[in-house]
């Protein structure tokens, strides 16, 4: 099975980039989610199926995704199908994000009735395997609609066939999005589908929490540093932020832990 990793990234130094940047918005404004620089050191797309010779199974990361350990095909996908966990959590947040998974929601129940996909898939909701992080979806069973689920903040295996299928059946809501040059609160996120590939029983039940794990600079960047130096995961998320204290020193000893366990360069950087 060809598996294709794709990871978006946005180069803040490129000169066309910069011209289109102060056309739009005139400039970066760090107490502005949406056009901060953190938001523009990585950004999500919505078109990743377009991408020429992509195969149908192909892995999603941000720029701030990182394999640190050695992994497997497997871990992925088995069977053709990706491994992903599928649990509830509450979204009562008013940030920009929790907006956007929100609306991510409301396409879900238009085209899903929660009540026959858990009845369908019974066992990959309720897998053992989550532990605590499976509470929520039996507490919420005797509800009639989605809510928000959680959202692994880390590599994600996709079926290019689901971006496929989820463009559609909701064209219209996804080419509104794709005419905002900035993020907004009406926009849709790459969860949309996810949850899309859940709902249609395209994937494996599997805890991906146990071999991951998020660490946001502005809080955990000693932690984040022995993590990668130790390879306490297989795969971590260095989140950044654009409220972090001594970036430069921050980012410098982030790059030494990489080195210390990556010191010959990849074929991508010869």
């Amino acid at each position: 099975m060809e598996i294709d990793f794709v990871v978006t990234w946005v180069d803040m130094d490129d000169p066309k980039w910069k011209e289109d940047f102060a056309k739009y918005s005139g400039k970066i404004d760090n107490k502005k989610n949406e056009v901060s620089e953190a938001r523009f050191r990585d950004y999500g797309f919505l078109k990743l199926h377009k991408i020429p010779n992509l195969a149908e199974h192909f892995v999603y990361f941000n720029d701030d995704f990182f394999i640190i350990n050695h992994i497997e095909k497997e871990r992925f996908f088995k069977n053709g199908l990706p491994n992903d966990i599928a649990a509830f959590r509450v979204n009562m947040g008013m940030s920009l994000w929790s907006k956007c998974l929100k609306n991510n929601i409301e396409v879900i129940n238009r085209h899903f009735d929660k009540k026959e996909v858990m009845k369908r898939d019974h066992d990959k909701w309720y897998d053992e395997s989550y532990g605590s992080r499976g509470r929520l979806t039996k507490l919420l069973s005797f509800y009639d609609e989605f809510i928000t689920l959680r959202t692994p903040h880390n590599a994600q295996p996709y079926l290019k066939s689901t971006f496929e299928d989820v463009w559609n059946h909701a064209e219209k809501e996804l080419t509104g999005m794709s005419t905002n040059r900035f993020r907004s609160p009406k926009d849709y996120t790459q969860e949309l589908f996810r949850t899309w590939q859940i709902c249609k029983s395209d994937f494996n039940s599997y805890n991906t929490y146990q071999d991951t794990k998020m660490f946001p600079l502005l809080f955990k960047a000693k932690k984040a540093v022995k993590a990668i130096k130790e390879q306490s995961y297989k795969l971590v998320c260095i989140n950044d932020n654009e409220h972090i204290r001594n970036y430069k020193q921050t980012m410098a000893e982030v790059e030494q832990a990489f080195d210390s366990i990556l010191p010959e360069k990849s074929s991508f950087e010869i």
